[in-house]
């Protein structure tokens, strides 16, 4: 099992997500972040006086997923994820040793 963590921009998160459920992928977790990477923020007017953004809002992705769909959901978030734009976003995975569905006490892949 894997678990993938994606940070893309706040407007492209249905798009990924109609497409992550084409593909089979029953749940996932999102959470608005912040942060900055090659974009490293912009400066805004506001009110006469310019003003350093350096945080600039993204969107958290996190699912956890059978091996056997790993390429498949790497391919589908870059695909739709993606603008051209510097900022786009970065894909992580990570090994998963174990589930427990809290529920019912399932684990493994059956607690997907």
């Amino acid at each position: 099992m894997k678990k993938i963590e994606a940070i893309i921009k706040p407007f492209k998160l249905d798009e990924v997500k109609d497409e992550l459920n084409k593909i089979g992928v029953l749940g996932l977790t999102v959470s608005e972040v912040k942060g900055y990477g090659r974009q490293k923020g912009h400066t805004e007017l506001y009110r006469g006086a310019e003003y350093a953004i350096d945080f600039l809002p993204k969107i958290k992705i996190e699912l956890i997923i059978p091996d056997d769909l790993l390429n498949d959901v790497i391919e589908v978030i870059k695909k739709k994820a993606h603008t051209g734009r510097i900022g786009d976003g970065k894909i992580f995975v990570y090994s998963v040793e174990e589930i427990v569905r809290i529920r019912t006490g399932e684990t493994g892949k059956n607690a997907i």
